[in-house]
């Protein structure tokens, strides 16, 4: 499960690390799109990959088991990706469709046969997904050095043929050592109805569809309305105060979650588009891809890790609240942003000329600091705030949160040429600092809906 979660990561984040930079290129055969259009698309297709779990993780529980999906989803993720690598604009936007609905087969459901390997009470499933885990930042990080590097250096379609070849390395060793999982990720029985559940999600797939095609101009209400219907669905699942006033707080995180989100998410598009047109790409007089800053992230989250897990243990009852982690998230995403709005300050004084590595490499460092503050802390919270018997659905929500946030970053990214830059970062930098603020005093509003849960 390890190499296959790195294989995946590899081969996602090797092409997300090259995407917008292939899509606004005009001088090395990219699609020559002006900033705006390729932010949207980004933004459209970085939150589908999160939307896509949602289904995934359905269509697993009834219809193929886990096991299944994760090898249908990869197959389906290798196709994309050598179809990006053939130099066709058609077969393009084909690739960005099949890794879409690959990883949405493939992303939910590996974590949840890591989870079926372990009874409840083995002591070693916390290590079990801390190795896991690593698989998912170690394949992160090598990806962007190796599809960045080919890509920019010998020529796109390389570099997304080297994700193809990755994820193709996950296939293979997944295959080769299912016989080491044993029952798990296994479908208990073949469905009954399983023709009339295919039809349905059929159907599913061309309502959405085609609801976006001839809404695409209102895509924000529809993606809004969308949202409050989740809202409203999961308020009339609760039985009795106690389980309402849970849910009430899985909104509350949802919101401080999807605000995140929409700026931590720069990381592949604005960030990386200020790493390609203003950043001196050189260290010790040694040039290197623009790209290779995507591996800052995950690379500082191997190192910090350890030390962030070993702190919350330290702290015992000392340990900060569920909001209050949020809260720091937020202010640490808040602070990359300033950093960064002062780093576009410096190239607008030198008349646009290109500014140290070291920016981008302390915006990145700051924004890990806040995802180690929420993200996982987000994940442990929904499933013990959920009720049991709505776990996958309210795992589904968080998904949802990061969606939204991938949708509103690629919104946030298109304004990367129509405004100054100075004043984009600076409004992403007051509006999650504000969002900080307000959820210092929402604190203890939050930790008295979430009832007695930590």
């Amino acid at each position: 499960m390890f190499f296959t979660e790195f294989w995946e990561r590899f081969s996602y984040y090797g092409m997300r690390a090259l995407l917008i930079l292939f899509m606004t290129d005009t001088a090395r055969g990219g699609l020559a799109l002006d900033t705006a259009t390729a932010a949207a698309i980004y933004g459209f297709y970085t939150s589908a990959v999160y939307f896509m779990g949602i289904p995934g993780g359905w269509i697993a529980d009834r219809l193929l088991g886990q096991r299944n999906a994760v090898l249908y989803g990869g197959i389906l993720i290798a196709m994309g990706h050598y179809s990006m690598a053939i130099n066709s604009t058609a077969t393009f936007y084909a690739g960005l469709v099949l890794i879409v609905l690959g990883t949405g087969l493939l992303k939910p459901n590996i974590s949840s046969i890591v989870g079926q390997l372990y009874s409840a009470d083995d002591r070693r499933r916390d290590a079990g997904f801390s190795i896991f885990y690593m698989g998912i930042n170690m394949g992160a990080f090598f990806s962007p050095l190796v599809c960045g590097y080919l890509g920019q250096e010998v020529g796109w379609h390389w570099g997304f043929g080297a994700a193809g070849v990755g994820m193709t390395f996950g296939l293979l060793q997944y295959a080769l050592g299912g016989k080491r999982l044993g029952n798990a990720g296994r479908l208990a029985e073949k469905p009954r109805d399983a023709g009339r559940l295919w039809l349905a999600v059929v159907l599913a797939v061309f309502a959405i569809t085609a609801t976006f095609y001839f809404l695409w101009d209102y895509r924000d209400f529809v993606l809004l309305a969308g949202t409050a219907g989740v809202f409203w669905w999961l308020l009339r699942q609760g039985k009795g105060s106690v389980e309402k006033k849970r849910i009430w707080s899985i909104i509350a995180f949802f919101v401080f979650a999807l605000l995140f989100f929409a700026g931590f998410e720069q990381a592949g598009s604005s960030l990386n588009l200020f790493a390609d047109r203003y950043t001196q790409n050189s260290i010790f007089g040694m040039q290197f891809p623009s790209s290779f800053f995507q591996s800052v992230n995950p690379l500082a989250i191997i190192a910090l890790a350890p030390l962030f897990a070993w702190l919350w243990v330290r702290l015992g009852d000392k340990e900060p609240s569920s909001p209050a982690k949020f809260m720091v998230g937020l202010v640490f995403l808040s602070l990359g942003f300033l950093v960064i709005a002062g780093a576009a300050m410096v190239s607008e004084q030198g008349t646009g000329s290109r500014v140290s590595p070291m920016w981008l490499i302390a915006v990145y460092v700051l924004h890990t600091i806040g995802e180690l503050c929420l993200s996982p802390v987000g994940l442990s919270t929904v499933t013990k705030l959920a009720p049991e018997r709505l776990v996958g659905s309210m795992m589904g929500v968080w998904f949802l949160a990061a969606s939204l946030g991938n949708f509103v970053g690629g919104r946030i990214a298109g304004l990367f040429e129509k405004l100054p830059l100075p004043q984009v970062f600076g409004a992403v930098f007051i509006t999650t600092g504000i969002s900080a603020l307000l959820l210092l005093f929402l604190i203890r509003p939050i930790r008295n809906l979430m009832g007695g849960v930590h």
